[in-house]
């Protein structure tokens, strides 16, 4: 019989936005447009092109927030990714979105 600690954590709640941001990658500084779907304090789902490169780990910047979070890619299925955050930065000097 399953005791307490057989069962799966809870599901984060995610926050549905609609939000444009940027996949920034330290690879020749290229950026990937993309839109914020829903997020959560440690992650969130993006929507971005279907043959659009999106690197393992990256800098995911949010210019309404003013905000760049320390992104690493979990999953990827079509135009679809998940990613899981791991802190925050501030803007690139050299990026002007």
């Amino acid at each position: 019989m399953p005791g307490p600690t057989d069962s799966p954590p809870p599901r984060e709640y995610r926050r549905r936005v609609l939000k444009g941001a940027a996949i920034i990658s330290g690879i020749n500084d290229s950026i990937v447009q993309c839109t914020i779907r829903n997020m959560h304090e440690h992650g969130a789902e993006l929507v971005v092109h279907v043959e659009a490169r999106v690197p393992k780990s990256f800098l995911l910047f949010v210019p309404i927030d003013g905000i760049g979070y320390r992104a690493e890619l979990r999953w990827r299925k079509r135009d679809r990714c998940g990613v899981s955050f791991h802190g925050t930065e501030p803007k690139p000097h050299w990026y002007y979105g």
